[in-house]
């Protein structure tokens, strides 16, 4: 009987990760693939983007509508005891061998409670990372505590995990996942992107995402007008906006863009989604990336180009020599963004190693997911010391 791989995805970006890791698990003979889409995948503000997954081919076998009309912290967690009642059923219903799960969101934290609950061991990929300045810290670890097989992305995080007491035998430093459709999709050539976009490059162009910054006491409001005064100071630049994550007060950035795009409609264009393809394809034509998302960090490294990243979101990440940090004002931010613009800084670059590289991690996963054996009483883990005293 083939082993049952259920992969759950609740994010546009998170799913962009996945997609060709859920391609070879589909393709795998000994593997039957199951999909659980749930989130901002279901929701018209967010664009739908689970009609994406089924147009790369993937059957969805249960959709769990769980997001409530609310970005508060109250809505959040009322859209999380949602979830987890559907998970319950869904999961039942699949029964599969392994729920493999990316990440530290809240949607995946519900899934890996109920799989555990469930007694399905969990595939946790991109664990043992840390971003201090969101409530997906805490998410992630916890996550990682509720999986048995973890796939983070480099031997830092790698050894992260087996701290929190996790035994080496199950922790693989597969790289990250996200770097292979850099390797492996075909881009878009400069006239095929502004045709697939609508929008026209510019001489100079920037690519931009900001999320919420969850623990943060700074006002969201603030934060994000910081960052669009200091796009201000280069008025001729394109600016290609990408909407924020489903998280607290995402709707208050999402309605501040919509605002600031409306008002520069002849430079400035806002989508839901651009998707891998646009998405990376973009990165090719910028000057650089702007924000607080991780792709800046892990993904952006790959084509050489400079990464503005701002405050203190990604905070404990392993930081690329192409990624410049600074605070949430609009000296700061400009103040980088010259840095980025600069020859010298670009020249610096060039040759930069990509710490999160590791060469094909989806290949590497799958093989574990196919081959690692599964004991009956394999989920009574114990806990793995490290070599102290802890007397």
């Amino acid at each position: 009987m083939n082993r049952k791989i259920c992969v759950v995805t609740g994010t546009r970006a998170e799913y962009g990760l996945l997609c060709g890791l859920m391609k070879k698990i589909k393709d795998d003979p000994d593997l039957d693939l199951q999909v659980i889409a749930t989130g901002a995948h279901l929701s018209p503000e967010f664009g739908l983007t689970y009609r994406e997954i089924e147009k790369d081919g993937f059957k969805i076998d249960e959709k769990i509508e769980m997001l409530l009309s609310s970005d508060t912290a109250t809505g959040i967690t009322k859209s999380m005891g949602v979830e987890l009642v559907s998970f319950a059923d869904a999961l039942n219903r699949l029964k599969p061998d392994i729920v493999a799960v990316l990440g530290d969101r809240y949607e995946i934290l519900i899934s890996a409670i109920a799989a555990m609950i469930a007694r399905i061991p969990v595939a946790h990929i991109s664990g043992g990372d840390i971003t201090e300045g969101a409530i997906d810290d805490a998410i992630r670890h916890s996550v990682t505590k509720m999986s048995f097989l973890h796939f983070p992305s480099t031997e830092v995080y790698r050894r992260r995990i087996i701290q929190l007491g996790e035994s080496p035998d199950r922790v693989f430093n597969v790289g990250a996942l996200g770097l292979d459709n850099v390797k492996n999709l075909k881009l878009l050539s400069r006239e095929e992107f502004e045709k697939a976009t609508d929008f026209h490059l510019q001489k100079i162009n920037f690519l931009i995402t900001y999320h919420p910054v969850t623990l943060s006491s700074e006002s969201v409001e603030m934060s994000f007008q910081n960052l669009l005064d200091a796009l201000d100071f280069y008025p001729e630049a394109g600016l290609i906006f990408t909407q924020p994550n489903a998280d607290s007060s995402g709707r208050i950035i999402y309605e501040m863009l919509k605002d600031y795009v409306s008002r520069n409609k002849n430079r400035a264009k806002l989508f839901q989604t651009l998707g891998q393809v646009r998405y990376l394809s973009a990165i090719q034509y910028v000057d650089a990336v702007i924000g607080n998302s991780s792709s800046g960090i892990m993904e952006v490294p790959a084509f050489f180009k400079p990464t503005v990243n701002i405050g203190v979101r990604q905070k404990g990440r392993i930081i690329p020599d192409s990624v410049i940090c600074c605070d949430e004002n609009k000296d700061a931010i400009k103040t980088a963004v010259d840095t980025a613009l600069s020859e010298s800084f670009k020249s610096s670059i060039k040759n930069q190693v990509n710490p999160y590289w590791n060469g094909g991690a989806a290949e590497k996963i799958l093989s574990v997911l196919k081959n690692y054996e599964l004991s009956a009483d394999c989920l009574m883990k114990s806990f793995y010391n490290l070599e102290f005293d802890l007397e």
